[in-house]
Formats: C-alpha cells, structure tokens, sequence
C-alpha cells in the first residue's frame, strides 16, 4: 500500500488541503482545536510528516515552566511519582510543559526551604511535599509575594497567603484505616500507631480521622501514643520492636508515615497471632509482598498516575489563574488493596 499523502491527511481530518499545509509550514495561523484534529487524523493513519506536524504544533503551543520538589529520591512511592510526573508533563495535551523536578534526601527545613526558593526563580508554579515550618512557611509566602503560585502535595501547608493542595482527604484516610481495624479485629484491643514525623499535617490529620472513628464506633480499642520513623526504614523496624517488646499482646499496628519497610522487617521475624492486623499506606513491591504474606491487612494508596496528571492540570490552573485568584484544590480517590485484589 502506498502512504498516505497530503490530501489522504485532509480527508481523514475532513478539512482542506491547504489548511493540512498551513498546520506543516505555519501552525499559528490555524486554530488550535483544527491543529489537535490534523496532528490526530496524521497519528490514526500513519501520515509520513508526522513529526513535522508535531514540532510544527508544539512551536505553537504555550509553555508552562512546573517546579516540583518530592521527598528522597531512595523511596519507592516517591520515585515511581517522579516517573508518573515526567510521563505526564509528556502527554500534557494543550501546552508544552518543563518540568523542573528535585529529590530532597536531606529534608531540614531550612534545606527544603532554600531549594524551594531555587525553584520559585526560575518555574511559573510549584508544588511540594514538605513538614510544616516556619521556614518553609516564609519560603512559600516569598514565591506567593513573587507571583508564582504554590501547592501543597500529600500533606496541607499554610503561608501568608493562597496555598493550594492536591492529596487524599486525609481525615477520611485515617477513619478508613479505623474502620479497617474495626470490622477486622476479632475482639478490641491495642494498637501501635507509627507516624513519619509530627509536623507531616497529613500524618497529624490521619491520625486524628483515625481516632474519631474508634471513639465514635468502638472506644473499648486502646490506642498507643504514636511513635516517630522519620521517614526511616531502620527507625520504623526498631520503633515496630518496642512496641511489641512494652505491648506484647498488641491487636494489630497502624503505619500512617513512611518506613514500612522496617516495619515489615519486624513482623516478618515476630510470630504474628493469625487475628493481628496491620493498615499501611501505597503500593509497591514491598506492601505488595506484604499483603500477599498476611503480614499487611489493607493498604490505603494513591493511584499514582492520576494522580501525576492532577498535579500537573493543578499547577498549569494555578499559574494561568494567578496567585490571587484563590487556592487550586484537588482531593485524590484513595485505592484500597488487600491480599484479595493486588
């Protein structure tokens, strides 16, 4: 078969030959939403100037410079959104996006503070994933006074001034996670509660989601004072063991912050009554493998490429509307999995 030539490309978008030129040799004199409708019908059948198209229309196009900055590169949830956001910036369909993404392995507010102000130079919107501080307070109500739009990712900020946000309703988290222990423990009883670092507000909202639900269901559930991982797999492992060694006769375990890991590493090498429960959050290999080994009861995860896609649409919204005009918002479905669905 031959290929498909200039006027085959006009027939499949159902218009003319001439317009097929212009998208070619000058995109910007024909409408977007004819431009889109071309670069579609050239994709469907194959046309041979594909990527001429293709640059042609991206010259056209708006560009929209997204600074975001996730937490240490080393930790699966956040690597596999790194990559999620870069596919995403890819396949943004209206505009072109350059995306300036960092990985914080040294998470000081004073760091995380001066790395953000790094991007507010030279990005038209941000997005973090930070612990509540004065520090990175200031540093977001500076990019605010600068006019570049801010919003928070997993866990709420504040600043003087709009900060937007894109995450789970993360008092709907917790009581999920509550209501988990609740329909599965065979009697009430003690549950450990680990937590990355207090000044996560989703992890202080969580938790405060999760112990309305057991007072408003089932107060006979004694919940142990949550203890600190700070986000560290071998901090989690050690906390997990002195849970166990000061509450032997614990229920089950809530891990609402990150190290799920060594808290794995501790359950796999205790004998677990076959009742005990534990919730984590997100998905991955190690969760996983969890689930499947009965050591994990339920993990409550985001859906990590709708979740890149929010984040980008989020900011490109947030710097086309301008800092002024209120915080963008964005709640995320939370995936349930148990050993039964992954």
């Amino acid at each position: 078969m031959s290929r498909p030539t200039i006027r085959d490309l006009a027939q499949a978008a159902g218009v003319s030959v001439s317009t097929v030129n212009r998208v070619i040799n000058n995109a910007a004199a024909v409408k977007a939403v004819t431009r889109d409708t071309v670069l579609q019908a050239a994709e469907e059948i194959g046309f041979y100037g594909l990527g001429t198209i293709q640059n042609s229309i991206m010259q056209q196009r708006e560009t929209h410079r997204l600074g975001v900055l996730l937490q240490q590169g080393h930790r699966v949830f956040y690597r596999d959104l790194g990559n999620a956001l870069i596919r995403a910036a890819g396949q943004f369909p209206s505009a072109n996006i350059e995306l300036d993404l960092e990985y914080l392995d040294d998470l000081s507010p004073d760091n995380v503070a001066r790395r953000f102000a790094a991007l507010a130079e030279r990005n038209h919107s941000l997005g973090v994933v930070a612990a509540e501080h004065p520090l990175v307070s200031d540093a977001i109500t500076t990019a605010l006074d600068r006019g570049v739009p801010c919003c928070a990712l997993i866990g709420p900020l504040s600043a003087r001034g709009n900060v937007g946000y894109v995450g789970h309703d993360n008092w709907k988290k917790g009581r999920m996670a509550a209501w988990a222990f609740h329909k599965t423990c065979r009697k009430p009883g003690k549950i450990g509660i680990l937590v990355g670092n207090h000044r996560y507000r989703n992890q202080e909202i969580n938790e405060s989601g999760f112990r309305s639900y057991l007072r408003e269901h089932d107060a006979a559930f004694t919940l142990l004072e949550p203890l600190s991982t700070f986000e560290s797999a071998a901090v989690a492992r050690e906390m997990t063991e002195k849970l166990f060694a000061e509450h032997p006769d614990m229920c089950g375990l809530f891990v609402s912050g990150g190290g799920i890991t060594g808290a794995l590493a501790a359950l796999r090498e205790r004998k677990l009554d076959k009742d005990f429960v534990c919730v984590a959050y997100e998905l991955f290999e190690a969760t996983r493998n969890g689930l499947i080994d009965g050591l994990i009861t339920m993990t409550l995860s985001y859906p990590i490429d709708l979740f890149a896609q929010e984040i980008i649409e989020t900011l490109v919204k947030a710097k086309k509307a301008g800092p002024e005009a209120g915080a963008q918002r964005v709640n995320i479905s939370v995936e349930i999995h148990t050993s039964e669905n992954v």
